[in-house]
């Protein structure tokens, strides 16, 4: 057994000496040495070794007290319950701390009885390198659009050359991010949520013979505010897929909403009014602006897209058909007879909007809301590309929309609005029509 050494105290930096009166003054006409300023490298280097030094000896403390705690005594004493020997120091470790790399020896012990669990430090477990703080470190960089090989190089001057910084350390969070992942998917819902966004993504990761779908939903709170609700791999966008993810949500919980927004898929539309068939449909009048461009000559497309804006952007119902009927008229007056017929389809799902609050319009008429969110996400999936699992890719986007969902812009008019919306108050145009004390409200 070796020897027990207790640990140096931290040297510290001695002062300069001050001057003797006795000595004879310097010459003056010398050249003075110039004096080391508060910003100095020879300062910071100092600072820098004495908080290394001061972690490192906390640390061992802490482990040998974890040691004493063990073995029901302090070195060198003597108790009735034996719980085993102090047997020396492990091989010599680098851990990191924040972002200083420290080395210590953890200390051992040996001889346990069998009746006794074998020691096992909690605070500095076998295999671990990185402190619970680095690894969230690392975690928020490789969410930030970083991969392991970006922020490796920079981090090791950091936490020193054997810190596990490859991408085993991200695996093992992904282990958590998957935990975390499945329990949010099978929580309850009990708010009331008057509108919801339905939209399929294709992140274009993995190695399947099909594209990563994610079917998202994402719905509006009776505060405003927007939630993720539903975030599902699905096959394509097909009816079957969309009407497992809303079974899901309102086997949960989740009331039928008062409005779904979405693009042309008609898997979504199929499956609402199977689950949801008392929810109305609003479709993306953006989806459709795409739609009519890819019909015309390329020349036509940018007055053609101006048009459709001042259509959506009417004020009322009936001035929107109007201006609808002047660009079919005018796309039939250049011969561009189908996509005058294609803006005519299902006109209805176009134009719900105007029976809900003008305040509401903007966020209502397209499916930007999850678009929008999606686009900081396909930032950090073009990192991803080298992961082979879509499953490993939901993981991270789950992550990514976690953490910008607290920067989503929620529904203009508040609370106020959002209130009269739920209780089914009558909005004509989008603007709020009393009811007479005669006639009841109906249940939202």
């Amino acid at each position: 057994m070796e020897p027990y050494h207790a640990p140096e105290p931290i040297a510290l930096p001695l002062a300069p000496p001050e001057p003797n009166p006795a000595e004879p003054p310097a010459d003056e006409s010398a050249e003075e040495a110039p004096l080391v300023g508060s910003s100095s490298p020879l300062i910071d280097e100092t600072l820098e070794s004495i908080a290394r030094e001061g972690a490192r000896r906390m640390l061992e403390r802490a482990l040998h007290a974890e040691v004493d705690a063990h073995l029901g005594r302090s070195r060198y004493d003597r108790v009735a319950d034996f719980s085993g020997y102090r047997n020396g120091y492990g091989r010599e470790r680098e851990v990191t701390i924040g972002t200083w790399s420290v080395e210590v020896r953890p200390p051992r012990v040996s001889d346990t009885p069998t009746h006794i669990p074998p020691f096992r430090s909690s605070i500095l477990p076998r295999g671990r390198a990185l402190s619970l703080e680095t690894q969230r470190l690392f975690a928020r960089l490789y969410l930030e659009g970083l991969s392991s090989g970006d922020f490796e190089p920079a981090f090791r001057e950091l936490v020193g050359e054997r810190a596990p910084l490859s991408s085993s350390t991200i695996l093992r969070l992904r282990e958590e991010w998957k935990a975390e992942y499945a329990a949010w998917r099978v929580r309850p819902i009990s708010e009331r949520f008057a509108y919801i966004w339905c939209d399929g993504l294709y992140l274009g990761v993995g190695s399947e013979l099909e594209h990563s779908c994610l079917l998202v939903i994402v719905g509006a709170r009776a505060d405003g505010r927007k939630e993720l609700l539903a975030m599902e791999l699905g096959y394509r966008e097909s009816t079957d897929s969309w009407a497992d993810v809303l079974r899901s949500l309102r086997d949960r919980g989740l009331e039928a909403p008062l409005l779904a927004i979405g693009d042309g898929a008609l898997g979504l539309w199929a499956a609402l009014r199977d689950v949801f068939p008392e929810t109305r449909h609003q479709r993306c009048w953006n989806h459709r602006a795409m739609n009519l461009a890819d019909k015309v000559p390329k020349r036509l497309q940018p007055e053609l897209r101006h048009q459709l804006r001042s259509v959506w952007n009417a004020p009322s119902r009936s001035e929107c058909e109007l201006r609808r009927d002047e660009v079919g008229r005018w796309l039939h007056a250049r011969g561009q007879d189908p996509a005058a017929e294609t803006l005519y389809r299902d006109w209805d799902d176009f134009t719900t909007f105007y029976d809900f609050p003008a305040e509401h319009w903007i966020h209502l008429r397209t499916s930007n809301p999850v678009e929008s969110i999606f686009a900081g996400v396909r930032v950090r999936t073009n990192v991803a590309k080298r992961m082979r699992r879509r499953d490993s890719a939901l993981c991270l986007v789950f992550k990514v929309v976690q953490r910008l969902e607290h920067a989503w812009r929620p529904l203009n008019g508040g609370l106020t609005v959002m209130t009269l919306v739920l209780r089914g108050e009558r909005f004509v145009d989008g603007i709020y029509v009393p009811r007479f004390e005669s006639e009841e409200v109906p249940a939202a």
